[in-house]
């Protein structure tokens, strides 16, 4: 797509990535690397599956990105109580008029927070996979158009499991990334502790707007991708599905997420074309939660994401 004269006047690629950046720095103490993997994702269009104990940032980070951004943004505190229709909306009956109006939910926004997604049951979680999938949604027959950009960050602890239902496999393999949240180091800690009220008083202001998210997005698709590195990805996604312990290897989507994401870190890091470690650099976020391994492996303490570090390694760089 051309870019136009007044487009290429607006901040591109890496000063976009690094306004966001120095913005949610404010109350986001450390987690750079998974910022940025963040705002590749909003870039390329993708969904980003957050996953960390309680306590860890999660939210926070979600909402700083939105805030930064000036995009429009919702939260959802997924329950079990949680019913499809709280999320996409209904029709209700309107006294006045005597008719029906649509009520709309809270999936209508640029970036939709799902908070402790794997509370909610699956018929309940299922109502994201049109959103996610079709950038739409059907309520009663009637179809619905979501904002550009759209985006959703889910949350999940993998520690507590009472009380939870573990996400299908085809929705987790809707979301382009999925970001461990550790623990911050402690130097880290302290620097959160130095700063607690700056962090509590939330002073984010947006630095980018919604055209300039768009601008970027279209740059996205003008990244150079060598056939080589095509080659590279494939092999890659090929090996996933060869070593031992592995029921079911990367999918085609797989594939298309790794060139996907990489192309998206090559252009916030100022580059219009990707190299074979950009898509080193993602395959730990793209491929682990799109790898399911058998019981044996799993309880010999095989993790997917040792599996898809050992893909990774036995493929030659080009």
């Amino acid at each position: 797509m051309a870019i136009t004269e007044t487009e290429t006047e607006r901040p591109q690629g890496k000063e976009v990535c690094d306004k966001i950046l120095a913005e949610v720095g404010k109350v986001v103490v450390g987690k750079t690397e998974e910022l940025k993997m963040l705002v590749a994702s909003l870039v390329a269009g993708g969904h980003v599956l957050l996953q960390g104990v309680p306590g860890v940032a999660k939210t926070v980070m979600a909402k700083a990105i939105a805030n930064s951004t000036s995009l429009d943004f919702r939260r959802i505190q997924f329950t079990p109580d949680l019913l499809p229709s709280d999320i996409v909306g209904t029709f209700v009956f309107d006294q006045k008029t005597s008719d029906f109006k649509l009520r709309q939910g809270p999936i209508v926004a640029n970036i939709v927070l799902a908070d402790e997604i794997n509370r909610a049951s699956p018929k309940t979680q299922s109502a994201l996979l049109e959103a996610m999938q079709e950038r739409q949604v059907t309520i009663e027959g009637s179809t619905l158009k979501l904002p550009n950009p759209f985006m959703v960050l889910a949350t999940q602890n993998p520690i507590e499991f009472e009380g939870t239902y573990p996400l299908p496999e085809a929705q987790v393999d809707r979301f382009l990334m999925r970001i461990e949240i550790g623990y911050p180091s402690r130097a880290e800690t302290i620097e959160m502790l130095r700063r607690l009220r700056e962090i509590y008083e939330w002073k984010i202001s947006p630095v980018v707007n919604q055209d300039d998210i768009k601008v970027v997005s279209n740059l996205f698709w003008s990244v150079n991708v060598d056939n080589t590195i095509r080659e590279y990805i494939a092999d890659i996604v090929e090996a996933t599905r060869k070593i031992a312990g592995v029921r079911l290897g990367g999918s085609p989507r797989a594939a298309t997420a790794l060139q996907t994401a990489a192309a998206a870190v090559a252009l916030i890091d100022g580059r219009d074309y990707v190299v074979p470690d950009d898509v080193k650099r993602v395959a730990s976020h793209v491929l682990p939660h799109r790898i399911v391994l058998t019981q044996e492996a799993v309880l010999d303490g095989t993790t997917q994401a040792t599996v898809a570090d050992r893909a990774v390694k036995s493929v030659k760089t080009p």
